[in-house]
């Protein structure tokens, strides 16, 4: 509760000081000479004593009225401005690469996704996968379940083998152009060089910095040389180690292009690192506002002051009369 003029509160001393000093005042009465009578009858009846208690709540209501009380509170509303995410993923069959144990590059990829994913809460997400070419898993949505399935039923295999990174970044921004967010991000993984497609990777980054659009660059896998899957044998997968080559001059133009950032993921754990602090520089903006909402009791303790005030007249008219 609170109160609009506090300091009229001190009037409520006043009554307090009536009351004690009513209570230290001795009773007034008359004399008899034979008390027998009057202690037969007893003490006064419970309405005579009504008066004075009423009229003090009466003048309390219309002090306390008066200070203007006001019960309620805050309400907060939250706008969230939310951000147009494109994850674009290599699927080519380098990303079978095994070099993030204990599992290889895209399932590490998939599940970090995931958990980036959850992570947010206003954000519209889309998923593309690429190869030799590129398609559209899930446009930008905020459905994030049916988004969580698309990208665990990513599978090596699914388009043709080779990578074109700028197919890939064409395809993601070609998703996010129309999109009514203000701000546009791309995360872009690969682990190799572009080899395929039909875009130039330079045209892709310069057609998404055109469109406002952010290009984050995620190079996966380690440098030199990873185990790789190769075919079957008796005993399971046969493996050979093979070159490992990330174009990352490339990569780091087209996020500079962009404003965006290049990252190299070594490992499952730098990738999870990479991930979070992405979701770190694309914080969703929000509005905060405040609502300030009071009911005023003045009318009500005014009413219930007039009330009482009226009942205190009526019982020292009728049942409660006094005699000089």
């Amino acid at each position: 509760m609170n109160l609009a003029r506090p300091l009229l509160l001190l009037l409520l001393l006043p009554l307090i000081w009536w009351w004690w000093q009513r209570r230290r005042r001795p009773t007034r009465g008359l004399l008899y000479s034979d008390v027998s009578l009057p202690a037969a009858l007893g003490g006064p009846p419970w309405w005579v004593r009504l008066p004075p208690l009423l009229r003090t709540a009466a003048l309390a209501c219309v002090i306390i009225g008066a200070a203007g009380p006001k019960v309620g509170g805050s309400r907060i509303e939250m706008k969230r401005d939310g951000i147009a995410i494109a994850i674009a993923i290599d699927i080519s069959s380098s990303m079978y690469a095994e070099d993030f144990a204990p599992s290889n590059r895209l399932e590490v990829a998939k599940a970090q996704a995931i958990s980036f994913i959850r992570g947010r809460s206003a954000d519209r997400i889309g998923l593309v996968a690429f190869a030799a070419e590129a398609l559209t898993q899930v446009p930008v949505t905020l459905d994030y379940p049916v988004l969580e399935q698309a990208v665990m039923e990513l599978r090596i295999g699914s388009l043709e083998d080779g990578t074109a990174i700028g197919s890939g970044l064409a395809t993601a921004v070609n998703r996010l152009r129309r999109a009514p967010e203000k701000s546009k991000v791309v995360l872009l993984l690969t682990d190799g060089e572009n080899n395929r497609g039909l875009i130039d990777p330079r045209t892709a980054a310069a057609t998404a910095a055109s469109f406002g659009i952010r290009v984050y660059t995620i190079g996966v896998g380690t440098e030199g040389e990873a185990p790789i899957p190769t075919g079957r044998s008796a005993t399971g997968l046969r493996y050979e180690i093979l070159p490992v080559r990330i174009d990352e001059p490339l990569l780091k133009e087209i996020a500079a292009t962009t404003g965006g950032r290049y990252f190299r993921a070594t490992d499952s754990e730098a990738l999870g690192r990479i991930f979070r602090q992405i979701d770190g520089l694309e914080k969703t903006p929000v509005q905060i506002t405040r609502y300030l909402h009071y009911e005023e009791l003045t009318k009500p303790l005014a009413i219930a002051g007039l009330a009482l005030l009226a009942l205190e007249l009526l019982l020292s008219a009728t049942v409660a009369v006094r005699v000089p």
